[in-house]
């Protein structure tokens, strides 16, 4: 079966961001991949100027912020790691074997988010060795965060762009519309297992199959 893989350019964030970039990635990604009715809900980010749009439905939201709280769990216990959500979307398949029926998940769309989290840097000291000039280390921090932010805010809305064009140009692949009720195709989100040994190789992924919201009346 043909798999749509998308890997979203890097986001380099502090652990103080990492809820709130995550949730407008994800919701966004399911949004596209909404199925039957749904009350668009526009959320304002208050880290960054940035509005993007959910599902409307408490069931989902819960199942994402769920995962979202895992992976910040696996960051605290693993710092200074680069780190990768995969968020899959799949079909269930009843495979018919001599004695017994086997379920199978048909994976057809792959969505992997990457993330580098940030240390915090250490306070600059206004003095230098080489200049008499007095920089109030405040100010300097104060504009170093600021630039932060910006190139912050320009990455996530390069990311929302990426999942707006590979959505528009990928289409060939979605299967038919499930005959259930969801809002979502079935989906699952894995995040690294705190087993792991290394980024990228090899990885251990702890699997989560996410219930189905019910629809919306």
């Amino acid at each position: 079966m043909n798999c749509e893989v998308c890997q979203l350019k890097e986001l380099e964030v502090e652990h103080f961001e990492i809820r709130e970039v995550l949730q407008c990635i994800l919701h966004t990604i399911v949004f596209h991949r909404a199925l039957g009715l749904v009350r668009p809900k526009d959320v304002d980010m208050e880290l960054l100027e940035i509005t993007y749009v959910q599902c409307g439905d408490v069931e989902l939201e819960k199942k994402i912020d769920e995962k979202i709280d895992q992976f910040i769990n696996w960051v605290d216990k693993h710092p200074n790691k680069k780190s990768q959500i995969c968020l899959s979307f799949y079909e269930v398949k009843n495979k018919q074997a001599t004695w017994f029926n086997k379920i199978e998940r048909l994976y057809w769309e792959q969505w992997y988010i990457n993330l580098n989290v940030a240390q915090h840097p250490k306070s600059h000291s206004g003095k230098s060795h080489h200049s008499k000039v007095l920089v109030d280390p405040e100010e300097m921090a104060y504009e170093d965060r600021s630039a932060r932010r910006a190139a912050l805010e320009a990455s996530v809305r390069d990311a929302l762009f990426q999942i707006i064009k590979f959505v528009n140009e990928k289409k060939d692949h979605v299967p038919p519309i499930p005959n259930r009720e969801g809002i979502s195709f079935p989906y699952e989100i894995a995040i690294p297992s705190s087993s792991d040994s290394a980024f990228g190789m090899d990885m251990i992924k702890r699997m989560l199959q996410t219930g189905h919201p019910t629809m919306l009346s």
